[in-house]
């Protein structure tokens, strides 16, 4: 599973603490390989030393977490919600915050690894969609799985203002080498990219339960980058 767009040492050594994913992830695998295959530890392993490498300050294994517990969240709107979960794993797997294929190296991590761990071909290709849908995060209508993975992954704007806003200072430390300047003016373009779509979550508990909270905390940090 090496890839040479993480870092030069390639994953660090996996963090203690970690063994409720560990666990989560033989589930997931098992479930979607529905076969023999080879130990699924070690891939648990070199994805948690991803998750953990020191570029990252939101895209941690408390990340992965959040997301994987969304997906059990919106797992009844799923076709297949075990691949859902194995594309959160690898949706941000190669993290390098200066750089712009990110979510098209983590998905051919996923090519290359899930068929070595047993997973069949058509999975390991629905897995590498989902991670390539989350460059844009706009599901076509109908496509239940890839509604799950991006309203999970999105879910995180409808946060309470203050973890909102830890997150929102998270997102600036991971971009600590960009300017002041050059940074608000980035943020605020996405942050009124994203209140101009017509909504940004997919599933009927997103577009429920999520939309109108995560539309407020946009518009407040849009508002305090402005002042």
């Amino acid at each position: 599973m090496s890839d040479s767009g993480t870092s030069e040492t390639g994953p660090s050594e996996n963090p203690p603490g970690d063994d409720a994913l560990r666990g989560r992830w033989r589930e997931t695998l098992l479930a979607a390989r529905g076969g023999p295959g080879p130990d699924p530890m070690p891939y648990a392993d070199n994805l948690l030393g991803r998750w953990a490498e020191p570029q990252r300050r939101y895209h941690t294994t408390a990340h992965l977490t959040q997301v994987l517990d969304r997906v059990d969240t919106l797992a009844g709107h799923a076709s297949d919600p075990e691949l859902v979960r194995l594309a959160v794993w690898f949706h941000d797997a190669v993290y390098r915050p200066d750089r712009s294929e990110n979510e098209e190296r983590s998905a051919a991590l996923a090519e290359r690894a899930l068929p070595e761990a047993g997973v069949p071909d058509a999975a390991t290709a629905e897995v590498a969609r989902l991670v390539r849908l989350t460059v844009t995060h706009d599901p076509a209508d109908g496509d239940t799985n890839g509604e799950v993975l991006c309203d999970a992954d999105l879910a995180i704007l409808a946060s309470p203002p203050k973890e909102y806003a830890a997150y929102a200072a998270q997102v600036r430390e991971e971009y600590g080498f960009v300017p002041d300047d050059a940074f608000r003016e980035g943020r605020t373009a996405v942050l009124r990219q994203l209140l101009e779509l017509p909504r940004l979550f997919r599933t009927p508990h997103g577009a429920g339960e999520w939309e109108p909270r995560a539309r407020q905390n946009l518009t407040t940090e849009l508002e305090l980058l402005s002042r």
